[in-house]
């Protein structure tokens, strides 16, 4: 047996604790420690109660040494675009708003109309896909309300990048992370000065691009006082979709991967960009991976309408119907026809998804679900349907057959939305593991401690240690 690692995995709802560990040629997974991850309204803003986060990162870590181990590694990984803005003496100037929040409303029209940055160009340098919560938009959005932040920043840090520096004391900006910016060209793999010019942001603040698979540091000598361990920080694909995309044990080059969770990524791996004008149009994106590869995916968006119509449901008792109710609901109005555009902004976080759902369908002259068993079928099936175009994408755009998809995550075990995926795309659907985040996470560790010789090992090793269920399609 080889030594422990730790995966610390924050995602839009929740955050884990992840123990890994290699015996007789397999991984070893054992959650250690689980909290919540929450949105607050701060000074006019929807934001990530930061502080929160490092004070439960910290907790997991003295859990950890509550149950006796010690690991040698851990590494964090979070949701992209969101960031935080240092000080010279490194403390925080800005709340950690959230890319729900409506700043950068109307950001890319007012940069287009002002004739700063057209889309188009902004494409071809970087890549990225257009969403109205790229990074680049919350920067310009921030530069408008409160200029004089920048007067003082001297260092931009994405939040796991941020957690990492509160653990060490030490600052960097992680590849696969930075690139969600929208701030980094696709081809030279680094900050685009230019673009950055552009939006008139201070060049300053963008620290110099480190690989994943580099180590951050340790602890500090107070994170020791109050966790009880010495870990060094490995710095992982701190992009979640970053580090699930690393653990799809995927048979042969012809999959497409699809993430799926809060959001779903659906796309495949390449070693170089796609900047195209068909590719713009289609909203594909380019997003930085392990070792230099591309994620070539679409954002979908996900279990999040799930999630959101499942908190809805809540009774005065604090109950809340389980996940095999609502699809045992869904597979009671297996149906019911309408399907809605899961990727429009009216679902990014309306008051009441279920109203929103049934408003959408009524817009587009379809039957409107009544009950909830046909709002989770409109939401099964939209979800399925979304799959199947961008698979259709990603052949015509990268000229190739595919032949399989492979999903990692937690939405991985909802075999009633696999079966739903498989028969949309036509493809057959191989299912897990479920714990992909947090695996990526601790596949990199364990490459950067040598226990493995390279991510091909790595990913056979997750064929060998964990249940893959295939679905064919019907």
């Amino acid at each position: 047996m080889t030594g422990y690692h730790l995966a610390v995995d924050i995602g839009a709802s929740s955050g884990r604790h992840i123990l890994g560990w290699l015996e007789n040629g397999k991984i070893q997974l054992k959650e250690i420690y689980r909290f919540e991850n929450r949105l607050t309204e701060k000074n006019s803003h929807l934001c990530w109660d930061i502080d929160h986060l490092a004070s439960e990162v910290k907790a997991g870590i003295r859990e950890c040494a509550k149950l006796g181990y010690q690991p040698d590694t851990m590494g964090i990984d979070t949701w992209a675009v969101d960031f935080v803005l240092l000080d010279e003496n490194g403390n925080r100037l800005t709340d950690a708003v959230a890319y729900r929040d409506e700043r950068t409303n109307g950001i890319r029209e007012e940069l287009e109309e002002k004739e700063i940055l057209s889309f188009a160009e902004h494409y071809a340098r970087t890549g990225i896909q257009f969403q109205k919560f790229n990074t680049a938009y919350q920067l310009y959005a921030l530069k408008k309300e409160s200029p004089e932040v920048f007067e003082k920043a001297e260092a931009m840090l994405m939040i796991p990048d941020y957690l990492g520096y509160l653990l060490t004391g030490k600052k960097a900006q992680e590849y696969t992370n930075a690139t969600t910016t929208a701030l980094v060209n696709a081809y030279t793999k680094n900050w685009d000065k230019e673009l950055i010019a552009k939006l008139g942001l201070p060049e300053r603040i963008f620290l110099p691009i480190t690989a994943a698979g580099s180590t951050l540091g340790e602890f500090s000598e107070q994170v020791q006082k109050e966790t009880g361990l010495y870990m060094t920080v490995i710095i992982p694909a701190t992009h979640d979709t970053g580090s699930a995309y690393l653990a799809v044990p995927a048979k042969d080059d012809n999959a497409v991967f699809l993430s799926s969770g809060t959001w779903s990524l659906l796309g495949v791996e390449n070693f170089d960009p796609i900047t195209t004008t068909d590719s713009m149009e289609q909203n594909l994106t380019n997003e930085g991976g392990y070792e230099y590869r591309f994620r070539y995916l679409k954002n979908i968006m996900g279990l999040w309408m799930i999630q959101n119509i499942r908190r809805e449901l809540t009774d005065e008792n604090g109950n809340r119907p389980s996940f095999p109710d609502l699809i045992k609901a869904a597979e009671g109005a297996k149906e019911f026809p309408s399907m809605v555009d899961v990727d429009d902004d009216r679902f990014l976080a309306p008051a009441s998804m279920i109203e929103e759902v049934k408003k959408a369908c009524a817009d587009s002259d379809q039957p409107v679900p009544e009950t909830t068993g046909e709002v989770m079928q409109v939401v099964y099936r939209s979800l399925a349907d979304d799959y199947r175009r961008a698979v259709k994408s990603l052949e015509k755009l990268t000229g190739k057959t595919y032949t399989s998809m492979n999903i990692v995550g937690g939405g991985s075990q909802d075999m009633y939305l696999n079966q739903m995926s498989a028969n949309a795309t036509g493809l057959t659907v191989y299912a897990g593991p479920t714990e992909g985040t947090a695996l990526g996470n601790l596949l990199v560790q364990m490459i950067a401690s040598k226990e493995t010789a390279s991510l091909q090992d790595a990913r056979n090793m997750i064929a060998e240690s964990f249940e893959i269920r295939e679905v064919k399609p019907q």
